[in-house]
This record gives C-alpha cells, sequence and structure tokens, in this order.
C-alpha cells in the first residue's frame, strides 16, 4: 500500500482532524492576507496594513466553525456567511473572512442535491458581492467585490461536480456488487444443477448394479449345494456387476475432484454402444430381453446417448426388482424424425398392487416405489423431450421416451 493511499485511508476514518487541519490552513491564509494591500502604488504589497482585533476575532471565529462543515454544513454556512458579512460592514480595511465562507458553501454543495445547491449558490453570492458592492469603500466595480462573487460562483460548481462524481462512483460500485450477486447466484444454480445430475447418475448405477448382485447372490445362495457350477457362474457375475459398479460410481464422483486431484478415469462416459454389454448383464440375472434398434444414426448427440442408455438400465433395473420372477421386457431404440424414442415395456404381473413404481395416471407413488421414474423425466425434460410410464393395458408396465436430437434450426440438440 502507497503513502497516498494510507494518507486517504486515515482521512477517512479521521474527518474531524482533517477538517481541524483545514480550519488552521485557512486561518492562517486569511490572517497572511490580511496584511497584504493589494492597491499599493506600484502594486500588491505586504507589511503596509494591520488587521485590527475584531477582524481577527471574525477570521478565528470562522475558522473554528469549518471544524464542524461536515457535522452541521448549513449551520456552519450560515455562522461564516454571517462573519463575512460582519467583516463587510465594519472591517476598515477588510479581512477575507469570506474565505470561511466559500469552503462552507462547497460543503453543503457537495451534500446535497443540484437544484437546492443552485439556490442557496446564487442567494449566497448575491448577498455577499451585494453587500460588499455597497457598504464598501470601494467602488461597486472593484476586483476585490469581483472576486467574491465570482470565489463563491465557483464553489458552488465545485461542490456540485463532487456530489455528481461521488454518486456516478457509487452507481458503479452498486452495478458491480450487483453484478457480482447475480455470477454467484448463477455459479450456485449450476452447481446444484450439476449435483442433480451426478444424483442422478449414482442412483442410476448403484440401483442397477445392486439389484443384480442381489439377484446373483440368491441364485448361488440356492444352488450353492446342488449345482455349485451353477454357484459359481452366479457368484462370477457379481464380481463383474460389482467390480463394473465401482468404476461408473469411481468416474461419476470424479466428478466432483478439486484441482490438484488425481485425476478422473478417462473412459468414455456410457452409451448405446455399450447397449448389448447392458442387456447381458440382466440376461444374466435370469431377465429375459429382447431389443429392437433401429437405425438411430452414428450423430447421436453425447447428452441424448447417456440419457437414452440410463432410461433403459433404470427401467430394465425396475423390471428386474418388481415385475416379478416370469417376467420378459422388451427393449426399442428407433429414430423418429428429428427424435429418438426409447420404449421399455415387461409382461409381469409384479409384485402387488403398483408394481412398486409410479402410476401415470395418478403420479402418486405406488407401494415401494424410489426416485428412479423421477430421475427419468428430470433427464428427459432437461434435453427437452417427454417421458411416460405407467401400467399397460392387460398387465405388464411401460417406460416411453421421447429425447429430441435436433432443434427447429436444423442442429443437434
Amino acid at each position: 500500500m502507497t503513502t497516498l493511499l494510507r494518507g486517504r485511508g486515515w482521512a477517512r476514518t479521521h474527518p474531524l482532524a482533517v477538517d481541524a487541519a483545514l480550519a488552521c490552513a485557512v486561518l492562517v491564509c486569511m490572517v497572511v492576507g490580511s496584511f497584504a494591500e493589494p492597491y499599493g502604488e506600484h502594486g500588491p504589497t505586504w507589511g503596509t496594513r494591520t488587521p485590527d482585533a475584531p477582524s481577527l476575532l471574525l477570521m478565528a471565529l470562522g475558522a473554528l466553525a469549518l471544524v464542524f462543515r461536515r457535522r452541521a454544513p448549513w449551520t456552519v454556512l450560515g455562522a461564516t456567511c454571517a462573519a463575512a458579512l460582519v467583516e463587510l460592514l465594519t472591517g476598515e480595511p477588510r479581512a477575507p473572512v469570506v474565505m470561511c465562507a466559500v469552503i462552507a458553501l462547497f460543503t453543503v454543495a457537495a451534500r446535497t442535491d443540484r437544484s437546492t445547491t443552485w439556490r442557496i449558490g446564487l442567494v449566497t453570492m448575491t448577498g455577499l458581492t451585494g453587500v460588499a458592492m455597497l457598504s464598501g469603500p470601494l467602488p461597486w466595480y472593484a476586483q476585490e467585490n469581483l472576486g467574491i462573487f465570482a470565489w463563491t460562483g465557483m464553489a458552488a460548481a465545485a461542490g456540485d461536480a463532487v456530489r455528481s462524481r461521488r454518486a456516478f462512483v457509487d452507481a458503479i460500485r452498486e452495478r458491480a456488487e450487483r453484478a457480482e450477486r447475480t455470477r454467484e447466484e448463477e455459479a450456485r444454480r449450476r452447481v446444484a444443477e450439476e449435483r442433480l445430475r451426478i444424483a442422478r447418475d449414482l442412483h442410476d448405477v448403484v440401483a442397477h448394479h445392486i439389484a443384480l448382485v442381489n439377484v446373483q447372490a440368491g441364485v448361488a445362495a440356492h444352488v450353492m449345494d446342488k449345482r455349485p457350477d451353477q454357484a459359481k457362474e452366479a457368484l462370477s457375475h457379481v464380481r463383474d456387476a460389482s467390480r463394473s459398479a465401482l468404476n461408473e460410481l469411481r468416474a461419476t464422483v470424479g466428478l466432483l475432484r478439486q484441482t490438484g486431484d488425481p485425476e478422473a478415469p478417462t473412459e468414455p462416459a456410457p452409451g448405446l454402444h455399450r447397449l448389448d454389454e447392458l442387456l447381458d448383464t440382466f440376461r444374466n440375472a435370469g431377465l429375459p430381453v429382447e431389443v429392437a434398434l433401429g437405425q438411430i444414426g452414428l450423430d447421436l448427440p453425447a447428452a441424448a446417448d447417456l440419457a437414452a442408455f440410463r432410461i433403459i438400465q433404470e427401467a430394465l433395473t425396475n423390471v428386474q426388482k418388481h415385475a416379478g420372477p416370469d417376467a420378459k421386457a422388451e427393449v426399442s431404440v428407433v429414430r423418429v424424425g428429428p427424435n429418438v424414442e426409447v420404449t421399455v415395456i415387461d409382461d409381469g404381473p409384479g409384485k402387488g398392487k403398483g408394481d412398486g413404481r409410479r402410476d401415470e395416471a395418478t403420479g402418486e407413488k405406488a407401494d415401494g416405489g424410489g426416485h428412479g421414474l423421477i430421475g427419468m423425466r428430470e433427464r428427459v425434460t432437461a434435453l427437452g423431450g417427454s417421458c411416460s410410464a405407467g401400467p399397460r393395458y392387460g398387465g405388464g408396465f411401460r417406460v416411453h421416451a421421447i429425447l429430441p436430437v435436433i432443434t427447429a434450426k436444423g442442429g443437434t440438440a
């Protein structure tokens, strides 16, 4: 921090001391100026006149009033103008007491509005100049009288300029603070959205793999004694599912790492290119799945590709958990114009009323339901699509999602 900045900081915290120093400087200038004779034979001369005691007293009172110019600017202006008027009417020779009124007028102008500034400035200029012209020994057009008019006018103009600059700086500071608050709110909103997206990914990954591990562990426990080979195969599927779950959790949680942390896995996000691998995990868990994959093209946006994969994963996980042991599932992914339609249906009777999922007609959570269907809708809604889920006529459940992949302008979503 420079000396100038330290001095400005000290001045802001000690305004009374600054005003006292200003008053002392003004008093010194007035006393020194009172010894000067501006109309000497050979121009201005010094020491040819001496101020009398009343003039010195008025100068001291005017300077003392300036000490309180920030606390009571209007009172100080009135007191200094009164001292200046008394000096103009009685002083012979005159002392420059009007300097106190000039500084007091500047202070008032810097602390009020423009219209008030010009009104009070006009009154002060007219009063002091008129008294100086009419009561003094000099002609009305004397330089001393015109100087009073000029100095009071400049004081009002300078005070108004200072007030305008302060208002301008305050407005800029307020806009900057408002913009900063807006940026912080936008950052918090983006963080909340990212947390929601990560929460959806975590839910999909954990629900899918834990459901498979649960099924395969149950199979292994059931056939452990009579068919150890099948139990070994089931445990192998448990190991594969748990390893896959850990890898996906590591990749998802890696997004939360800070700068300087170890790098997150570089494996690409899952998509429809891993659909066969996903379906095999369900088939190994005992859920028959048929797939109809249309010509969806290779230009599917990453967001839509990931959403389609997660919707199929969550829907089949719900089938595995709620549709019953004899259920079958069908998966369909087709391109329809600018959209990709994902459909997952099953024919299972379910575990009870409501099928443990969310009923589309009522919108109420059925027994045992979780947040999977809500996450599906949030994913699709974030892409500008639509998602419906509900019981099928004749039994079973149906999940249907429409994911836009081309915008109205022809670009990818």
